[in-house]
């Protein structure tokens, strides 16, 4: 594997794993994970200027309050809109398919072009990834940029949600958001039955058999229920993200599998069954192949309670099967 190629990979895949596929028309809210619209901040809520520290980088400086806030992380925008922030949103990358009123554009947080974001006169930028320069281009503008990569754990997520709260002057409704988050969690957490021995698990990101350790976020919510999965100690050229053969896939046999390639790729349970030798997987046979929306399953914001969900129904159906209906994509 030649340089140029594994860099676009690593790239390429943390695209996937924060934002899913581009194609996917915009959301329609779900009921209970509705974000707000949002409004400017109150009096008094966050006094400005504040300074603001990402996890392992640099502080960020934001001298008023945000009125015109661009977003280039899908994950980053539903947190926006959630802890009430969305009404000084003025544009978010095309990725950003949640909410569905998120004014999403043709901006890009994989290829990011300095001159087309300043372009909507922002007073701050929001981003996952500093590629191709966009934190330095930007900040030699004077836009402060607030770079939040993906969180290895949960706890992290809550740390950047409060970050962004912290640095739109929304700290009160962050604070609120990550308490509702951590309990909903706990609880499900603690509801799930754990079998006498660990179940196995294979998290799929599409048909090619890319997997998820248990070193990302999404490898870290199923450690929460004490799932063992079977890409932990396969060859990872890619941080986190490697690629699996079928061969050892079936060598594995895992009792779940959890697709979360459905809307991008077509996968489904009959879809992994009639792949050769896969209808004689464990997971096959028992109906335990688990449907996930590929946004819930890839990013890191409020929604990250319905894959909790999912993971805990899908736990408690294979365990006792009469439990739980598992639940269907959105």
């Amino acid at each position: 594997m030649n340089r140029y190629f594994l860099g676009a990979l690593v790239a390429v895949l943390a695209v996937l794993l924060l934002s899913a596929c581009a194609t996917r028309a915009p959301e329609a809210p779900q009921a209970g994970s509705t974000p707000q619209a949002g409004s400017t901040p109150q009096a008094g809520s966050t006094q400005f200027p504040v300074e603001v520290t990402p996890p392992g980088g640099q502080p960020v400086r934001v001298e008023r309050a945000p009125q015109r806030i661009v977003s280039l992380s899908p994950s980053s925008t539903e947190v926006l809109f959630a802890i009430g922030a969305g009404g000084q949103v003025v544009a978010v990358d095309e990725q950003s398919t949640y909410p569905s009123q998120a004014p999403r554009t043709q901006l890009s947080g994989f290829t990011p072009n300095v001159e087309a974001i300043a372009g909507y006169a922002p007073d701050l930028v929001v981003a996952s990834n500093d590629i191709a320069g966009v934190v330095g281009g930007l900040r030699s503008a004077g836009v402060p940029v607030l770079l939040l990569p993906s969180p290895t754990e949960l706890s992290g997520a809550y740390t950047e949600i409060e970050l962004l709260g912290k640095a739109t002057g929304h700290v009160e409704q962050a604070g609120a958001l990550v308490e509702r988050m951590r309990g909903e969690i706990e609880q499900l957490i603690a509801d799930t039955p754990r079998p006498d021995e660990p179940l196995s698990y294979y998290h799929e990101l599409d048909p090619t058999l890319y997997s998820a350790n248990s070193q990302t976020f999404i490898g870290s919510i199923y450690a929460h229920f004490g799932l063992r999965n079977i890409a932990d100690g396969v060859p990872d050229p890619t941080a986190g993200y490697p690629q699996l053969s079928a061969e050892s896939v079936l060598a594995a046999d895992p009792d779940l599998i959890f697709l979360a390639d459905t809307e991008c790729c077509g996968q489904d349970a009959a879809a992994v069954a009639a792949r050769p030798g896969w209808g004689e997987l464990t997971a096959v046979r028992e109906g335990n192949v688990v449907p996930l929306d590929d946004d819930i399953a890839s990013r890191w914001g409020p929604r990250v309670v319905d894959l909790v969900r999912a993971v805990s129904e899908a736990v408690t159906a294979a365990v006792d099967p009469a439990a739980v209906d598992l639940p269907q994509p959105r």
